[in-house]
Formats: C-alpha cells, sequence, structure tokens
C-alpha cells in the first residue's frame, strides 16, 4: 500500500473542520498530520467532536506555530482550511510560504470565502475589509470539481455550500443553451450552515419547528455563485436568490427555476442533466423529487427537473457539511495529489438521520 500522505486542517473546533477530520480518518491515502487551535492548543480533538474518539482519542490540536515546523519537516503534504473569511489567507499564506522555504510540495484547498474571487477587488467589494493575501489569489482556481477539468492552479477554493447546490442545477441548463439568463432560486438549508456558535436566528432551538427566509435577494454568495456560473458556462446569469433556515441540522435543499428558450418536458429535461453529469460519480438526476436524507452526511448530489413547457425547475439535494464544503474539498484534493477522486468519498448515506 502507498505511504500516506500528512494532512493538516485549520478551521479549529468549527463543523467543516471536524467533518474534514472524519473524512481524513477513513480516507486511504490521507494521514491526519496536525489540525490547528489558535485559542485551544494542547487541547483534545475528541473533547470538541466526541463522535470522533475512535479516530482521535490521543490527538491534541497544534498551534501555528507547531504546524509551521510540521509542514517545514515535510517534503509533501495537504492543507485544508476551514478557517473563517478574513483569517484565512494570511494563515493560509504564512504556511504555503513555509513549505516554500523549505522546499516542500504543499497543495492547499480552502473551504473559506478567501479566494473565491479572481480578484482582491471583488473581493473587498463583497467582504468589505482588505484581503489577507491578495499575492496568493492568482494561485486559486475556484470551482465545484465537478465544473472544471484538470487542475489549472496549484491550489483550489472551494465554492460556498449554498453555490455549490446551485450551480449544480444551473450551470447545466446555461451550458447546454437550455434558459434565458434570469434564474430564481430558492434554498433551505439546516443550522450547521451557520456554525458552531449559537447566535439569534441561528441557533437550532431558535429554528426548530420554524422556517423563515433571511438575505432574500442580497445575499453576499450571489456574486460568487454569477462569477462561478460565467466560468464553466461562458454565460453571464441573473441569479434572484432567496435563503431560508431550515428545521434542520444538515443538508441544503434549493430550487431554481427560469424560462426556457424552447419547449422540453420533464424526460427531456432530466435526460439533459444526466448526459451532462454522465462522468460525475457524486451527482445523481433522478425522477422523483430529491430528498435531503437521501444525502445527509455523504458526497453525493441528487437533482430532478420538472417542466410546464415553458418553465422549467431543477431540485437539488446535497449535505452543507459534505458535499458543500468538506466532501468536495477532498474531491479537489484527491486531484491535486493525483488519487482517484471518489477516495475516501464513497460511503453512501446513513438514510435515517
Amino acid at each position: 500500500m502507498s505511504e500516506s500522505v500528512p494532512a493538516f486542517v485549520l478551521g479549529g473546533t468549527g463543523y467543516v473542520a471536524g467533518e474534514l477530520l472524519r473524512l481524513i480518518a477513513g480516507h486511504p491515502r490521507l494521514a491526519l498530520a496536525a489540525a490547528l487551535s489558535d485559542s485551544q492548543p494542547g487541547s483534545s480533538v475528541a473533547a470538541a467532536f466526541p463522535h470522533l474518539r475512535s479516530a482521535y482519542g490521543e490527538t491534541r490540536f497544534a498551534s501555528m506555530e507547531e504546524i509551521d515546523a510540521a509542514i517545514r519537516r515535510t517534503p509533501r503534504a495537504a492543507l485544508f482550511c476551514a478557517a473563517p473569511h478574513g483569517a484565512a489567507a494570511a494563515m493560509i499564506d504564512r504556511l504555503l510560504g513555509a513549505a516554500s522555504q523549505a522546499g516542500s510540495r504543499l497543495h492547499c484547498v480552502d473551504i473559506s470565502a478567501d479566494f473565491r474571487y479572481s480578484s482582491q477587488a471583488q473581493y473587498e467589494a463583497v467582504y468589505k475589509h482588505p484581503h489577507g493575501a491578495p499575492g496568493r489569489i492568482a494561485q486559486f482556481s475556484c470551482a465545484v470539481p465537478e465544473h472544471l477539468a484538470g487542475t489549472p492552479t496549484p491550489h483550489v477554493a472551494h465554492p460556498g455550500c449554498f453555490a455549490t447546490a446551485i450551480l449544480l442545477a444551473s450551470v447545466p441548463l446555461l451550458s447546454l443553451d437550455l434558459i434565458e439568463a434570469r434564474l430564481f432560486v430558492a434554498g433551505v438549508t439546516g443550522s450547521t450552515g451557520s456554525g458552531r456558535k449559537p447566535a439569534e436566528g441561528t441557533h437550532h432551538p431558535v429554528r426548530h419547528s420554524d422556517l423563515y427566509s433571511y438575505g432574500a435577494l442580497g445575499h453576499r454568495h450571489v456574486p460568487e455563485i454569477a462569477a462561478c456560473a460565467h466560468q464553466a458556462s461562458g454565460v453571464n446569469a441573473e441569479f434572484n436568490f432567496v435563503p431560508h433556515s431550515g428545521p434542520f441540522a444538515r443538508g441544503i435543499h434549493v430550487t431554481v427555476q427560469a424560462t426556457l428558450k424552447k419547449p422540453l418536458d420533464s424526460a427531456q429535461a432530466q435526460e439533459a442533466l444526466r448526459g451532462f453529469y454522465a462522468d460525475s460519480p457524486f451527482v445523481r438526476i433522478t425522477e422523483s423529487a430529491p430528498r435531503v436524507k437521501d444525502v445527509t452526511a455523504s458526497n453525493y448530489a441528487n437533482l430532478s427537473a420538472v417542466t410546464n413547457g415553458r418553465s422549467i425547475a431543477v431540485m437539488a439535494v446535497l449535505d452543507n457539511l459534505n458535499k458543500g464544503a468538506a466532501g468536495g474539498a477532498m474531491q479537489w484534493m484527491n486531484r491535486l495529489l493525483g488519487f482517484a477522486e471518489t477516495a475516501g468519498l464513497t460511503a453512501p448515506a446513513p438514510g435515517w438521520t
């Protein structure tokens, strides 16, 4: 069996970092080298993630200084960043610099928003603060794995979880010239998408047995969605997005609606999606309406489509922590390291979450 590649995880005790640790524990070619917690270095990983105790019972969080030193000693490594936007760029820049100085080969997949835009100005227009490492932006591509062939840059920025679902549903329609370039999107996300720290409107006891919209027609990820859709399809599309907070922990459901350019029935629409994703093992097209439970905690996305002759609706479901974040990042890292893209990612959904 080939020697494992050391993996480093930034993001401390957050949900996405925990999902990355879970995926690394089951990966056939990766082994955790260290996980960062700047606020709690030396504390137990299992204390933060009790469900991972069997994999990391004796593992403790490292400091940035310890990870910097370890990367300098490691000839080849994988770096996953699930740190918050605004903080991630400087951390990544430091560690990529350390690897370069030591002659180490370090590939990074960033799950924050810091490298999702192709210019410093675009990022700063959305996030309203200076970019932490503008000199690194050109070293990152941003796309869902299904929409960009190969690895055109040494590092990758993974789109957000809502963005991933919307792009999977909309890019085929735009690329195949099936629709007018004005799309209407409604999406529902689970409470884990709001992060681990409780806040008014995002804390699960508040969300339980409730459903409400937020950021209607003004969600800050819309420019990211439009930019990735243009890169993948060549079409400048307008996305009108209304996100909702759902009363469940994990998962995303989006419905993308648009006007067809020419008549198409539902079976033809589903066949068009199947053809587009024929070589994408993690995207499945169903005849019936996709359900969140069928993909929760997996790296799979299920899509379906219906039409009424003039309009089309594409429904997509995925797990926000897995396919929409850690799993999609693992797909990219597999590709960057020359592994099979499916390595460590083919476990089915539990089904009864």
